[in-house]
């Protein structure tokens, strides 16, 4: 009876439209009205209204045939990562941390299935994995991921896992369904998270969640490294307690905002 209350209360053509947002955000180069409508699962006419009603607000331009996205929406996305300025602040002490250790470190936030990075400094190494303000990645096989999942209830985290795509990214990725909740729960406890190789092979992390005033876990950081620099016993001994250090300074500067 909730789920129907709920559902009542959406929006669909909204839902469509965001649909359309995401599409053309594939194609770079732009789509034609007939590719939108195909990729949406739309009737032309459908696809048409909302596609006008994009470029009328400035979301998208028309260059011919072809529907584009306009730098609008970066703007947009621009706003909300520096919104609360929080990680512009922080990224000198991400840099601290990176210069430190010569690896790469990051923030990330849970969104739906994925963590959004909100800052990151590049390491001096070089991993083929490409990251950036912005990148998604799934939160089930990554450190900060699975550090966000553990603020999660059983009864949250059960949901999650159920919802999730979950695939074997390489023949070290954790696809059983309950081992994964069994390794969050054991993070639950730790406070901290190491991913080995589950991501991509050769790359292994380290992250550790980082609180609100109200003790909320609001995002995470983590120190990425190549696996034949660092066991995962030396990323313990060598990258928790700078990372640990990072986020309580962290945590100071979203104490005060």
């Amino acid at each position: 009876m909730e789920q129907r209350s709920e559902q009542r209360d959406l929006v669909g053509s909204l839902a469509k439209g965001l649909g359309v947002l995401e599409i053309l955000a594939g194609a770079p180069a732009g789509l034609r009205l007939t590719e939108v409508a195909e990729a949406a699962g739309l009737t032309r006419a459908g696809a048409r209204r909302l596609l006008l009603t994009l470029v009328s607000e400035g979301y998208a331009r028309l260059e011919g045939r072809q529907f584009v996205l306009s730098a609008k929406l970066l703007s947009l996305g621009r706003a909300w990562l520096g919104g609360g300025s929080i990680w512009s602040l922080a990224e000198p002490i991400l840099r601290e941390v990176s210069h430190a250790v010569g690896e790469s470190c990051s923030a990330a936030v849970l969104e739906g299935e994925d963590i959004v990075y909100v800052a990151r400094v590049a390491g001096r190494r070089i991993v083929s994995v490409s990251l950036s303000v912005g990148t998604r990645l799934p939160a089930y096989c990554t450190s900060m991921g699975r550090v966000l999942l553990s603020s999660l209830d059983d009864a949250e985290l059960a949901r999650f896992l159920n919802k999730a795509t979950i695939r074997a990214n390489t023949p070290k990725t954790m696809t059983d369904r309950q081992a994964l909740a069994a390794c969050v729960a054991d993070i639950r406890r730790a406070g901290y998270a190491i991913v080995d190789e589950e991501l991509e092979l050769g790359l292994r992390s380290i992250a550790v969640p980082v609180r609100s005033r109200s003790g909320v876990v609001v995002a995470a950081v983590n120190i990425s490294t190549q696996s034949a620099r660092f066991s995962c016993d030396e990323m313990r001994d060598a990258l928790l307690p700078p990372l640990l250090e990072a986020a309580a300074r962290i945590e100071e500067l979203i104490a005060f905002q």
